[in-house]
């Protein structure tokens, strides 16, 4: 019998999920879900999402929110298993285990750190100081040797190595120190034309719930210049549109905006109208399928009681591995 190699991702419920998320992160994921060599856990870490402001009523809802865009990308509960992390209190447990061998001082010189006080100087809470910590315990419980990641989150995942790494230090090997499994996928700009799709600013993404009407209205709203140039911009909103017309329409059709770019120009009506219909067109089939779960409760309660029935044993067996070897077994 062949071993798995565990994956674990987490993402925060902040939101819908957009297509920056989709092709950036969601499709490699489902892709892992598939290569028989490997066991992937995927967690909605709601206690990472309350170290910033949040509105505790609507907070399930935003949870199941994103149980069910996973669920509509195309999750597997065959072939992955799902679980919302304050469901499992291991993985806090653990989190105050390693928070006892890691400095504050490496915590506070953290990037993130510093720029979430920046970004939220109103709610500068323990909990942000202890992120990495927590991230590091959601990791490391389920012995996972794989973490998919961005380029951008890589000094996240170091820290959770380096703490696998003080651990076996001190008390012995018992963390594999997580590698990072870099997805192939998609950059997807900002509908503003600076940077990437972001949750932040609710006027640069495209959601996966978004009707056609609400599609149009956003394209419509992406700048342009008057249609033609001596160049192809490389960035800014009509670098925006022309990789959107890439990822849905192919990549002939953006050699062919390109050369009306350079000679006859382009009319941008007509490219945002064809274009939100090309991204409506793929995104029903995962609106439909967030439908049918939504309409299944029964059936979304049971994903998550399978997952974390399955998560269960696993976090259980390394506590006690952990406690045993910390001297409280």
């Amino acid at each position: 019998m062949i071993k798995k190699r565990r994956v674990f991702s987490g993402t925060r419920p902040t939101g819908h999920l957009h297509l920056g998320n989709y092709f950036g992160a969601i499709k490699g994921y489902l892709k892992l879900q598939d290569e028989k060599n490997l066991d992937c856990i995927y967690a909605i870490v709601d206690l990472h999402g309350v170290t910033s402001p949040y509105n505790p009523k609507t907070y399930p809802k935003e949870v199941t929110d994103l149980v069910l865009d996973y669920l509509a990308c195309g999750l597997d509960p065959k072939k992955s298993h799902l679980i919302i992390q304050s469901h499992l209190p291991q993985h806090l447990e653990l989190a105050y285990y390693l928070s006892t061998i890691y400095p504050v001082s490496r915590l506070e010189q953290l990037p993130t750190y510093k720029e979430k006080k920046l970004e939220q100087p109103k709610y500068i809470n323990l909990g942000l100081l202890y992120y990495p910590i927590l991230m590091a315990a959601d990791i490391l419980i389920y012995k996972a040797e794989l973490v998919p990641v961005g380029k951008d989150q890589l000094p996240h995942l170091e820290l959770t190595r380096e703490v696998a790494r003080m651990f076996n230090n001190y008390f012995g090997k018992t963390f594999p120190e997580p590698q990072a499994f870099l997805t192939s996928g998609s950059y997807v700009p900002s509908l503003t034309g600076e940077g990437k799709m972001s949750k932040t600013n609710e006027n640069s993404y495209i959601s996966l719930i978004d009707d056609l009407d609400t599609i149009k209205k956003k394209l419509a709203k992406v700048p342009t210049d008057l249609g033609h140039g001596n160049k192809v911009p490389q960035q800014g909103g009509i670098n925006a549109l022309l990789t959107l017309v890439e990822l849905f329409m192919g990549k002939l059709k953006r050699e062919q905006y390109e050369k009306q770019y350079l000679t006859t120009g382009i009319k941008y009506q007509p490219l945002k109208n064809e274009l939100a219909q090309y991204i409506y067109n793929y995104l029903k089939p995962i609106q439909a399928k967030r439908a049918y779960y939504q309409k299944h409760p029964q059936l979304i309660k049971e994903i998550i009681e399978n997952g974390e029935r399955y998560a269960l044993g696993i976090v259980q067996k390394t506590l006690l591995e952990v406690k045993r070897k910390m001297g409280f077994r």
